[in-house]
């Protein structure tokens, strides 16, 4: 009897062994492209090869930084240097009539949730007025705000809370 179950724990493990090895993963014949190989600028249309025309990647790529606005410590006024970066944002968005994009309000660190949330409504709401003002459709454009949820800085000095005082467009298909 013993020698019985030695038998059958000897074929179980067999058969174990078999049905895993079936199911190991197999290297592909050939790997997928570097996602950023195929990126290179092409200087005679001033545009990115590789990227998809009307793409947020496009849109990111265009605006060279433009995408986003700054504001001083509690405030939400457009400036003159806002005005320039929104009005590059509607150009980009005139192009592509279909495109609907989202303004995102941010905050830095200081202050309560709520009053950073509100802010951050007040700032993505300038900047939705100020886009509409040039000619883009209210209907195409979303506002939200993150407050000081979403920070692109991490730190608690001047430098850092500048930067996340911002409101950034980011387009949707």
């Amino acid at each position: 009897m013993n020698k019985t179950r030695t038998i059958r724990t000897a074929i179980l493990l067999l058969a174990s062994s078999a049905a895993l090895s079936a199911c190991a993963s197999k290297a592909p014949k050939q790997l997928p492209p570097d996602p950023g190989a195929n990126i290179s600028t092409n200087t005679t249309q001033g545009s990115v090869q590789g990227i998809v025309p009307g793409s947020q990647a496009d849109f990111a790529a265009q605006m060279m930084g433009q995408d986003a606005i700054y504001f001083d410590t509690d405030r939400y006024n457009i400036d003159s240097a806002d005005m320039a970066a929104l009005q590059t944002q509607a150009q980009w968005l005139a192009r592509y009539p279909g495109k609907r994009a989202t303004v995102e309000g941010h905050a830095d660190e200081r202050g309560t949730r709520e009053y950073n949330l509100a802010l951050g409504e007040r700032r993505a709401n300038a900047a939705k007025n100020y886009l509409v003002s040039v000619g883009v459709d209210a209907a195409r454009l979303m506002t939200v705000s993150y407050g000081k949820e979403r920070p692109v800085a991490l730190g608690s000095d001047e430098s850092s809370w500048a930067r996340n005082r911002r409101a950034v467009t980011v387009t949707i298909d």
